[in-house]
């Protein structure tokens, strides 16, 4: 039997949902008004239960995040959000804070975001007792630790990051923004701490490294990969970006949808897609062209040294040339790229700052920018990350998704003309009394043609089959047409129904429980609990595990800011492990911010984890 593979794609409203169903995804994820991970993208319950409608056209889910922590005075209005977001249709609700569980929700999925901080076999098996039918898992995991873990929870759908922006610390236990900026990360108001640059220092003040961007990451990039993710257990392949524009939206969808589709067709039946329809875009998809700060594969093979982009948190682009020569004016660049009015390029300067101009016109491989940067010169490397030719293409209409059905058509004993159509297991049929005239002459192909007329419906159809052979009754086109969109429209909302009724189907016991399984939290991994409400700390303590309120209520002198799977030593080069050395310098080492306040960095070699601490 194969198995079901869904493409999930970001959606910042609805009009980047709908792109994103039209561009390929199977399922979309997106913020309600509140308690979703990234506060700055809201939607209303009416836009919801709008993508919820067009998305179960196509048998695709909606996923709505819900995943901040909650205080106490906002748990009735999380409880009655989720009540209309299950009415709306949605398909499931991510979640982050436990509480949730203690409460009576209606019997909608729950999906255990990455926020719950999901790395281990324990905490994965814990969450499937608490009745969660998804995790989704870190993304600092391997494919052999993503593939023990389905080897393990194999009945739990695991959903994994495929690409976007990379947090440095394991999400959920990042608290650096509310102790720098008062702005909670576990309340959707990160203010991306990690994209700061610092000075990285010894014990005794000694500059190892000097303003630099020591925490960012690049972007990751699995397209790749993909086959190697699904052979480990991966059911959803996540794209990251509920903040990104449409075009991104576009871009990324398609190019993963297309290599999915690559996989699948040569998996010996292994794998199928999770929603109905095929797309065709009029444009090429290409990764380089829309938003990324460099690519990485991070730790899916393993810990690398390709991670980070110390030098700036900004995108870069594509590579589109080195500087042959600079005129007054003018700028000429070594190689075959072709330029546009408005593009964004850029470069490093001497400084290793990066620097960017707009193009003002183009001719070939001569560029006149705007203003003439003063840093550039002959032989730098130049890259563009504002493709207006490529833009262009994909503010319009860019992809058409349609769904291959059936038809069949025949007459009854009783002269009644009965049109069939079938997708799947969906099936639907009408019947319309016809007049008494007999076809004079063949009518297959009159027939053939009017119910293939389907340009303004989600389908298409290229089977329309007589089982019972030749129509004896004479059937007018207007008849036909009437017939074909009666038939249509009644396949359409059958789908949505079958979505529905999915949804419903899925509710096993373990999720109708919602909380009261297992008592044996996975501790022994440092989690942090991030209790914010009186639900929550109900919920732990029926756990038998002792916890403490989220740093957002109680902020604790020295304070485990980030636990990050990524460590510094070991991108400098001076891992003990990595170089068999000690180091030549006097511990700990410390991060500084430009305005002078420090972070101890703690190197925990037993779990292969760095450690940023509040240094108070």
């Amino acid at each position: 039997m194969s198995k079901s593979i869904e493409l999930l794609a970001p959606a910042k409203n609805l009009e980047c949902g709908i792109a994103a169903i039209d561009h390929g995804a199977d399922a979309v994820y997106i913020g309600a008004s509140r308690f979703g991970a990234r506060a700055a993208a809201g939607n209303s319950v009416e836009d919801i239960k709008a993508l919820c409608d067009y998305a179960h056209t196509y048998m695709a889910k909606v996923y709505v995040t819900v995943n901040t922590i909650i205080y106490d005075n906002e748990l009735d209005a999380t409880k009655e959000l989720i009540t209309q977001l299950y009415e709306a249709g949605a398909d499931a609700i991510l979640v982050q804070d436990m509480g949730l569980l203690n409460m009576d929700l209606p019997p909608i999925p729950l999906h255990a975001s990455t926020q719950t901080d999901n790395r281990t076999v324990e905490k994965v098996k814990w969450l499937a007792r608490l009745g969660f039918s998804r995790v989704v898992l870190a993304r600092e995991l391997s494919a052999d630790e993503i593939s023990h873990i389905h080897h393990e929870v194999p009945d739990v759908e695991l959903e994994v990051f495929v690409h976007g922006a990379l947090c440095v610390s394991y999400s959920g236990q990042c608290y650096a923004s509310q102790y720098c900026f008062g702005r909670s990360a576990n309340r959707g108001e990160c203010a991306q701490f990690c994209r700061l640059k610092f000075d990285l220092e010894d014990a005794n003040g000694n500059v190892i490294e000097k303003g630099r961007h020591l925490l960012s990451l690049k972007d990751l990039c699995q397209i790749d990969r993909l086959e190697t993710l699904l052979d480990s257990g991966a059911t959803s392949l996540k794209i990251e970006g509920r903040l990104k524009d449409i075009t991104y939206v576009k871009n990324v969808t398609a190019a993963y949808s297309k290599r999915l589709n690559e996989i699948i067709a040569h998996s010996n039946g292994r794998y199928r897609r999770a929603s109905l329809g095929k797309c065709t875009y009029t444009f090429e998809p290409n990764l380089n062209k829309t938003f990324n700060r460099g690519f990485t594969h991070y730790f899916l093979d393993g810990r690398k040294n390709d991670m980070s982009s110390p030098l700036t948190p900004k995108a870069i682009g594509e590579y589109v040339g080195n500087i042959k020569n600079i005129n007054h004016g003018s700028i000429i660049v070594a190689g075959t790229a072709a330029f546009a009015n408005g593009d964004g390029l850029c470069f490093f300067n001497d400084q290793n700052e990066l620097q960017g101009f707009r193009v003002n016109r183009a001719q070939g491989n001569v560029i006149f920018p705007q203003k003439m940067p003063t840093g550039l010169k002959r032989g730098k490397a130049l890259y563009r990350n504002n493709d207006q030719a490529f833009e262009k293409f994909l503010t319009n209409k860019s992809s058409e998704r349609k769904i291959n059905i059936t038809m069949q058509i025949h007459e009854s004993a009783e002269g009644k003309i009965i049109l069939e159509a079938c997708v799947g297991n969906v099936n639907v049929c009408i019947e319309e009394q016809c007049g008494t005239q007999a076809a004079l002459k063949p009518q297959t192909e009159n027939i053939i043609r009017q119910l293939t007329k389907l340009g303004n419906t989600p389908f298409e159809c290229n089977d329309v089959s007589m089982p019972y052979g030749q129509l004896k009754s004479f059937i007018p086109s207007s008849l036909l047409t009437h017939m074909r969109r009666n038939v249509t429209q009644k396949l359409e909302q059958a789908i949505r129904k079958a979505a529905i009724s999915h949804r419903e189907s899925s509710m096993n016991e373990a999720t109708l429980a919602k909380g009261q399984g297992s008592n044996n939290y996975p501790d022994r991994h440092a989690y942090l609990y991030n209790i914010a409400n009186r639900q929550s700390a109900e919920f732990y303590k029926m756990q038998q595990t002792h916890a403490t309120p989220a740093p957002e209520i109680n902020m604790p002198n020295n304070a485990l800011l980030m636990q990050c799977r990524y460590c510094l030593r070991h991108a400098l080069g001076k891992c003990s492990r990595q170089t068999g050395t000690n180091d030549t310098y006097k511990t700990p080492l410390y991060l500084r911010m430009s305005d002078g306040r420090r972070f101890r960095l703690q190197f925990d070699c037993l779990r292969c984890q760095m450690n940023v601490i509040a240094d108070k």
